[in-house]
């Protein structure tokens, strides 16, 4: 980014300044995000590596499954975590492919344990890596608050539908849960609130006696 002098001591301007230095700020925030990123992906390896030495040394049976069930699911919980992690570069992506993997990724983590059935359906999009991104972080935030309170310890299912219309893309997760009330927002709902508003698009979401519906529309 080029910066012009004012003409009385040959400084930048300060709306030029200020670009900078949030320019700066999230170059910085990016590093530190993907230092961290990588960082955990090692902590997990090393979990996951000494689960499966203590398994292969255990002479109990026993001990030996309980170890390999934890072990996979520390898998696929690192197959979550490596799917949402920031991109490295702008590029585009097709979207439904993109989902397909993390819902493959949340299901096998958090859903099957559970009885709760994880259903996909989209057609391709293509979006740019930080669009791709950020619904990625809306749709496993939605998904999670489905889990955690639509179905009480019963076995349901929870759908995904992803498609465009226009210069739009709108993408619904609904479950068939008892939740016959809005959950009370947190932590996962304002961190969905707050990706939509980056997206520049809108949030709705209706709760019923036979589940509970949210859409994301945004722009391309």
């Amino acid at each position: 980014m080029s910066l012009s002098c004012d003409r009385s001591g040959g400084m930048p301007r300060a709306d030029q300044m200020l670009e900078l230095t949030r320019s700066n700020g999230l170059l910085e925030s990016g590093l530190l995000i993907r230092e961290l990123c990588h960082r955990i992906n090692n902590e997990f390896a090393s979990a996951i590596s000494q689960i499966s030495l203590a398994a292969a040394r255990s002479r109990s049976c026993e001990v030996k499954a309980a170890l390999d069930d934890v072990s996979e699911r520390l898998h696929h919980y690192a197959d979550v975590h490596r799917t949402l992690q920031m991109p490295d570069h702008r590029t585009f992506v097709d979207a439904s492919l993109y989902l397909a993997q993390l819902c493959r990724s949340i299901s096998r983590s958090k859903l099957e344990s559970n009885n709760i059935k994880l259903v996909l359906i989209a057609r391709p999009v293509s979006l740019p890596s930080d669009q791709c991104w950020r619904l990625g972080m809306i749709v496993y935030e939605l998904v999670t608050n489905a889990a955690r309170h639509a179905f009480h310890g019963a076995e349901g299912y929870i759908k995904v539908d992803l498609r465009s219309a226009g210069t739009l893309v709108e993408c619904r997760v609904s479950d068939n849960g008892t939740s016959s009330r809005p959950v009370k927002s947190g932590r996962g709902l304002s961190i969905v609130q707050g990706l939509v508003g980056l997206l520049d698009g809108r949030l709705e979401q209706s709760f019923g006696s036979r589940g509970s519906k949210s859409l994301v529309i945004f722009p391309i």
